[in-house]
C-alpha cells in the first residue's frame, strides 16, 4: 500500500471501480424518492404524515446504523461489507415489488413498505462506508480527499439518476417496476463484488466507539454546522421564493448542485496540496459568503450567486475534514471514525427543517439564512481551532 498521492490513471479507475457500489446504491435510493410519497398518500389512502415517515424512516436507520458499518467494514472487510449491504438491498427491493401487488391491502402494504425502507437504510450505511474504506485500505490514507470526493459524486450523481428513473417507470409500467429494478441493481452490485479480489485489512487494535466518538467530535461538529447551510437551503428555498413572488427556486438547487460537483471536478487534489484544515476554513469562509447573500438577496439573481458560492463551500468541506477524521483516528479505526463523522453529517440534515422550521415561522423565513450564516461561522471557528492545534504539533519539538 502506497501513501504517496497519485493521480495516474491505474489510481483514478480503481477508485472509480470501487464508488459503482456507491452509486448502485444510491440509484437504489433514488428510484423511489419522488414516487413513494404519492403512491402512500393517494394508492394506499394514508396522510401525508405518514408518508413523511416513509421515507424519513430510511434515513433514521442509516444513521443508527453508522457505527456497526463502520465496525463491520473495519473488522470483516470491505468487500464482505458491501456484499451484506447488496443482498440487504436485494431484500428491500423484493419487498417494494411485493407492497405494489398488495395495494387493496394498504396496512399490509405500508408494512411492507417500512420494511423494505429499514432494509434500504442499513444498505446506505454499509455500503457508504466500505466503497470508501475500500479505497483508503487499497491505496492509503493520502488518497482520502479523492476517495471521499468521488464517492460523493457517485452519491449525488445516483440519486440525480434514479429519481427520474423512478418516475419514468412508474408512470410507464407502474410501480412494481421500482422493486424489480431495485432487485436487479443490487444483484449486479452483488457479483461485481464478488469478482473482486479480497479488500485489504489494517490489523491494529479497534477503539471502542466512545473513544471514536471523542476524537471525532471537533471534526463533526464543524462538518454539522456547515453542512445546516445545505439543510437550510433545501428545505426553505422554495418558501423563500414564494414569499417574495419570485418564479424559478428550482434552479437553486440546480445551481448548488452544479457548483458542489464542478468544484470536486475542478480541484481533486487540491487537499492534498494545501492540508486538510486549510481547506475546511475556505470552504466554510466561502460558503458563509454565500449564505450572506442568500440573506441579503433583493433579486433572484443575487439568490442564484448565493446558492453557486454554497454550492463551492460545501463541496469540499466532507473531503478536507475527513482527512483529520482518519488521521486522528488511525487507519485501523479508519472505517468506524469516517461512520461516525457521517452521522453528523446525517444529525445536521435531520435537525435543518425542524429548527429551522420554528425559527423560520417566529422570525421570518429570511432568518433561516442568518441562522444557517452563524452556524457556518462557528464551524469554520472550529476548523481555525483544529488547524491551529495541527500547527503546534507539528512545531513541537521531538519527544527524547
Amino acid at each position: 500500500m502506497s501513501d504517496t498521492p497519485t493521480a495516474d490513471s491505474a489510481s483514478t479507475l480503481l477508485i472509480l471501480s470501487l464508488v459503482i457500489f456507491n452509486f448502485i446504491s444510491f440509484i437504489s435510493i433514488g428510484i423511489p424518492l419522488a414516487v413513494l410519497p404519492g403512491y402512500v398518500h393517494e394508492s394506499l389512502a394514508f396522510s401525508a404524515t405518514v408518508a413523511g415517515i416513509v421515507i424519513g424512516v430510511q434515513y433514521l436507520v442509516t444513521l443508527l446504523c453508522r457505527p456497526l458499518a463502520g465496525r463491520l467494514a473495519d473488522e470483516l472487510g470491505a468487500r464482505k461489507t458491501v456484499m451484506i449491504g447488496m443482498l440487504s438491498c436485494a431484500a428491500s427491493g423484493v419487498l417494494l415489488f411485493i407492497a405494489a401487488w398488495l395495494t387493496a391491502w394498504p396496512v399490509a402494504s405500508l408494512v411492507i413498505l417500512l420494511v423494505s425502507r429499514v432494509l434500504l437504510g442499513f444498505t446506505q450505511s454499509l455500503i457508504g462506508i466500505s466503497a470508501i474504506s475500500w479505497g483508503l485500505n487499497t491505496l492509503g490514507a493520502a488518497h482520502t480527499p479523492r476517495i471521499i470526493s468521488w464517492n460523493g459524486i457517485a452519491a449525488y450523481g445516483g440519486v440525480g439518476v434514479g429519481a427520474p428513473l423512478g418516475v419514468l417507470l412508474a408512470d410507464t409500467l407502474g410501480f412494481w417496476s421500482l422493486g424489480a429494478l431495485t432487485l436487479l441493481l443490487s444483484l449486479t452490485g452483488y457479483y461485481l463484488a464478488s469478482r473482486k479480489g479480497p479488500a485489504p485489512l489494517n490489523p491494529g487494535k479497534r477503539l471502542p466507539f466512545g473513544q471514536v466518538l471523542w476524537k471525532v467530535m471537533p471534526h463533526g461538529l464543524s462538518l454539522a454546522l456547515g453542512t445546516m447551510g445545505y439543510g437550510t437551503l433545501s428545505a426553505f428555498i422554495a418558501l423563500y421564493y414564494a414569499a417574495r413572488g419570485w418564479d424559478g427556486a428550482a434552479w437553486c438547487l440546480t445551481t448548488y448542485a452544479c457548483t458542489f460537483i464542478g468544484t470536486r471536478l475542478l480541484f481533486p487534489n487540491l487537499i492534498n496540496r494545501v492540508g486538510g484544515y486549510p481547506v475546511a476554513i475556505a470552504c466554510l469562509a466561502v460558503e458563509t459568503l454565500g449564505l450572506a447573500l442568500l440573506w441579503a438577496a433583493n433579486t433572484p439573481t443575487v439568490t442564484l450567486v448565493g446558492a453557486a458560492l454554497t454550492g463551492c463551500g460545501l463541496s469540499l468541506l466532507y473531503p478536507a475534514l475527513g482527512v483529520g477524521v482518519v488521521s486522528r483516528v488511525g487507519g485501523t479505526n479508519g472505517s468506524a471514525g469516517l461512520s461516525v463523522f457521517a452521522m453528523f453529517f446525517d444529525l445536521a440534515l435531520g435537525l435543518a427543517g425542524a429548527i429551522m422550521g420554528v425559527l423560520a415561522t417566529w422570525a421570518g423565513l429570511r432568518s433561516v439564512f442568518l441562522a444557517a450564516l452563524l452556524m457556518a461561522i462557528g464551524g469554520l471557528l472550529i476548523a481555525w481551532t483544529l488547524d491551529r492545534a495541527q500547527r503546534r504539533l507539528e512545531q513541537a519539538p521531538p519527544s527524547r
